[in-house]
């Protein structure tokens, strides 16, 4: 009778391999991406031939093309019509990070007081946060994006009968006009005061922090910082000169020149997006709130913490770890939903690159890939940062 470790001899070297777990392992990967990249390979053989075909050549050359369209909302850096087409996919970029950041700062505020409101034990509050959150969240975003914009467009009057706020703020279906601030000499010094200010209170916080921890001793630290982040530039501001000005908008013409205009197509977007968010938002943070045991309450109130620290210092750090990783869902879906800007006419990265670049050009296949690498860039960056924030907020158990 032959012995075990003959058997094995006299097994095939490829059987033998794929039995092992490690072997079977790497084998697997290594077809899998032969196969993927495979596939790709045909891809791109198939795309080559039909550009051929057509009479097209994969090119970024058009990159360096004047545009030769106007951008309205340029609030970053200068555009005219004869700058390439990159500086103008600059824009329409810097003009899709505006509304994703804005957008995300705004539906996280509005998320999180909707989803304490939900817990609310007014039935009011809490029933018509509940409707307000059924309605928004049952609605495709598009139309909340064209509702809004419909009523900034036809509520408002035109620029000669603007709403005059103090001959300051001028509100129109053109744009919001507000004073534009012009920086002096010594401005610089205000600059360096917020900084030394925004040092001193991250400071003062891992200190009050470590008191905390240490003693129980609790710090205002919220006011403390205001009137740090606040009383110290504006100190410098006045020691220094007041160096600051305002560019007062005045109506020339039929519109506005001068000062700050703030589109009604970036402001209708970025509400819509914030408050359609904020919504699912809003659930998540009910739900981790939720998941934090009631005893945690109960034992803080029994050391006679009010509702609303108890809520800042027991409930709400535990219920992060909870929030946290379906929050980064919604901030992609935020960011990824502005590309529906082209429906309202805001120039962001799809509306220039995406869309009047490639009919221009006919650079479909670039457009494309740019527009591509543009998304997956900036949430690979959003899914990097919330991955870091969540492994700094997670419980460190003792």
């Amino acid at each position: 009778m032959d012995s075990p470790s003959a058997k094995t001899e006299n097994t095939p070297l490829l059987l033998r391999l794929w039995r092992n777990q490690q072997h079977r392992s790497i084998t697997i990967q290594i077809i899998t991406m032969v196969v993927l990249f495979t596939i790709l390979g045909m891809i791109g053989n198939n795309v080559a031939t039909n550009l051929e075909k057509a009479g097209k050549e994969f090119s970024f050359g058009f990159l360096n093309y004047p545009a030769g369209y106007d951008i309205t909302f340029q609030p970053f850096i200068s555009y005219s019509p004869t700058d390439t087409h990159t500086r103008a996919g600059i824009i329409g970029l810097l003009n899709t990070l505006l509304v994703a950041v804005s957008g995300v700062i705004i539906a996280t505020i509005l998320g999180f007081t909707m989803g304490i409101l939900r817990l609310s034990s007014n039935w009011l509050v809490n029933r018509m946060v509940y409707v307000f959150l059924e309605f928004t969240r049952n609605v495709p975003v598009l139309l909340h994006i064209l509702f809004v914009y419909g009523i900034f467009l036809y509520t408002l009057p035109v620029p000669k009968k603007a709403i005059n706020i103090s001959d300051t703020v001028f509100l129109s279906n053109r744009g919001f006009y507000t004073p534009a601030p012009v920086f002096e000499e010594g401005f610089g010094y205000v600059l360096i005061a917020i900084l030394v200010a925004v040092l001193i209170v991250f400071f003062f916080k891992q200190w009050a922090k470590k008191i905390q921890d240490t003693t129980g001793k609790i710090y205002p630290v919220f006011y403390v910082s205001i009137t740090i982040l606040i009383g110290l530039p504006l100190l410098t501001f006045f020691i220094s000169g007041s160096p600051l000005s305002m560019e007062m908008p005045a109506m020339k013409g039929f519109n506005f020149k001068g000062g700050t205009s703030i589109k009604p197509e970036y402001i209708a977007l970025t509400l819509a997006l914030s408050y359609y968010t904020s919504c699912f938002i809003a659930e998540i943070v009910r739900g981790g709130v939720l998941a934090v045991s009631k005893g945690q309450t109960e034992a803080a109130h029994g050391l006679g913490l009010r509702p609303n620290r108890t809520l800042q210092l027991v409930v709400i750090p535990q219920a992060l770890r909870v929030i946290i990783p379906p929050l980064c869902s919604q901030y992609l879906n935020l960011t990824k939903n502005s590309s529906l800007a082209i429906a309202i006419g805001y120039m962001d990265v799809v509306a220039t690159i995406g869309g009047i670049t490639l009919m221009q050009t006919g650079k479909e296949m670039e457009t494309m890939i740019i527009l591509l690498l543009v998304y997956l860039f900036i949430s690979l960056v959003i899914s990097a940062f919330m991955n870091w924030f969540n492994r700094k907020m997670a419980l460190v158990e003792r």
